[in-house]
């Protein structure tokens, strides 16, 4: 679908994003008024999920199109097989140079690499094929922390706490911890720095065709921002998280939850904040909030410079824009914090796309069940390249084009992998083995089931229960529902098992159905 002129792709992936934060979709305090304007003048889809947390598997998926089940990534350092192909990897064959700005969370095959080799100790990696704009390191992004020091900034011994509160800052009286600013101005943070590695990019490569992928830390925590981001969102006005009437109750849900929250309650398990963010004040939990939101604020505002040039270039309707995340964030929900588990929370993510000849749904908010492994066969398609066969996922194209395709997906499907390789800890408390710590999840428009590898499932109702907060697993009326549910997500596994080569067959008149 790409014009005969050469196209760009700006594809733009945040952290850590609930699907409910865009005030397109209705929510009553974030403001995201230029994503807002993406949306009218693109497709917003409202049902689109991750197939895994945390960021590492989140983002495997993503750059695959694979389900974690076929790429195995499934932690924070897990290698990503080398064998695998990637959206890099096959852009690049159609003559585009991609390049990242920002960072893929992918951890390099050590096959291939020297034993000593310094990738080895990054989990951080660069994803083969890409090339590096700039990059993280081990969740900190170096380039903007020396730019901080070469404009004057004294910043900490560590590099990880320049993104924390300013020090020297004083908290007003009855203010959450997380409304303390950061140590630097909102012109010099990170997000700001992102955008405008990306905007200095299409700026020296105007007319040349690119492929930018593009990705801002916020609103991952730690959740602090520079003013006046910081105070935004007034904590008062923000709702508490939905949760249960106690932590006994939440626990009660299931043992992992049990084992989770327990793990939660640690100081410092949540990036950048000492305290136990189970157990916080109201006043507390709804400042965190409030900082959240003002990250993701933050974000769309430097979206909008970038959105902007593509319209005052004339390189708008020439390129394909993405804008999604790697994964949600509970942000209390359940008690919880940050992601992972099974609870929509986590994985329930923004995708918002503008394919410049893609009228039919211009404009339009999508209810059909999309997957993230869905754009990578997206982007290979708009752009009239080979979808490999190694993808789980499925075109969106139709959908851009104002089609109702007839066999799309019922459910959406995805994966946690909870074990411990280094402390066991999980293993330990749950008495399992590390290949029982898993879960899938299979859910459709009303019924979600919860699939463990070694402990009872759970059913919900999200008709009505949309909080999940009542399992049905136990409940005789709803065995139908569960035996049908284990079955459609049976069925899935075994139709997405790897099939690269299952579909060629070698005779003597040559290769039939050659891999891509």
């Amino acid at each position: 679908m790409a014009t005969s002129s050469r196209p760009n792709v700006l594809f733009i992936s945040a952290d850590q994003w609930r699907a409910d934060c865009l005030s397109a979709v209705g929510h009553p305090l974030v403001k995201t008024p230029h994503l807002d304007r993406l949306a009218a003048e693109g497709t917003l889809f409202r049902n689109h999920f991750t197939q895994a947390a945390p960021c590492g598997p989140s983002r495997a998926s993503l750059l695959t199109g694979m389900y974690a089940m076929n790429h195995r990534s499934i932690l924070n350092g897990t290698p990503l097989d080398n064998r695998h192909t990637n959206i890099a990897r096959e852009v690049r064959k159609g003559g585009f140079d991609p390049i990242l700005y920002g960072y893929t969370d992918t951890s390099v095959d050590p096959r291939t690499v020297a034993a000593g080799d310094p990738a080895l100790r990054d989990y951080g990696g660069l994803l083969p094929g890409f090339r590096e704009g700039f990059r993280y390191d081990d969740e900190i992004c170096l380039p903007w922390i020396n730019q901080l020091r070469s404009k004057g900034y004294t910043l900490p011994w560590h590099p990880a706490q320049t993104y924390f509160a300013d020090p020297a800052a004083v908290l007003p009286a009855g203010k959450g911890h997380s409304y303390a600013p950061t140590l630097y101005r909102a012109e010099d943070s990170d997000t700001a720095y992102t955008a405008d590695r990306i905007l200095q990019h299409m700026q020296a490569h105007r007319g040349q065709g690119w492929f930018i992928h593009g990705v801002f830390l916020r609103p991952h925590p730690p959740l602090y921002a520079p003013e006046p981001f910081n105070r935004l969102y007034a904590a008062e006005q923000v709702a508490l998280p939905q949760r249960e009437s106690s932590l006994a109750e939440a626990k009660a849900q299931h043992p992992f939850l049990d084992y989770w929250l327990d793990v939660q309650q640690r100081p410092g398990y949540y990036f950048g904040h000492q305290h136990n963010v189970v157990s916080l004040p109201e006043a507390e939990l709804q400042q965190m909030r409030a900082t959240y939101y003002g990250l993701i604020t933050e974000v769309d505002l430097h979206l909008g410079r970038l959105f902007d040039y593509l319209r005052e270039t004339g390189e708008y309707d020439n390129t394909l824009i993405i804008f999604t995340v790697d994964h949600g964030e509970q942000l209390g929900d359940h008690y919880l914090w940050g992601k992972g588990g099974y609870f929509d929370a986590s994985y329930h993510i923004p995708l918002i796309i503008r394919a410049p000849e893609c009228r039919g749904a211009r404009g339009k908010q999508l209810s059909a069940l999309t997957e993230a492994v869905d754009l990578m066969p997206t982007m290979l398609d708009w752009l009239g390249l080979p979808v490999p066969a190694s993808c789980d996922g499925e075109s969106l194209l139709p959908w851009l084009q104002g089609a109702d395709p007839a066999q799309w997906r019922s459910e959406v499907f995805w994966e946690y992998d909870f074990r411990d390789p280094h402390t066991q800890q999980a293993e330990q408390r749950l008495g399992l083995n590390s290949n029982e710590c898993t879960l899938a999840v299979l859910r459709s428009e009303r019924y979600k089931y919860v699939h463990f590898t070694a402990m009872p499932p759970l059913l919900f109702d999200l008709l009505d229960d949309p909080g999940e907060f009542h399992n049905l697993a136990d409940n005789p009326q709803y065995l139908p529902i569960l035996l049908q549910m284990a079955q459609r997500m049976l069925s899935r596994r075994m139709a997405r098992a790897d099939r690269v080569l299952a579909n060629t067959l070698l005779t003597r008149q040559g290769v039939i159905n050659p891999p891509c």
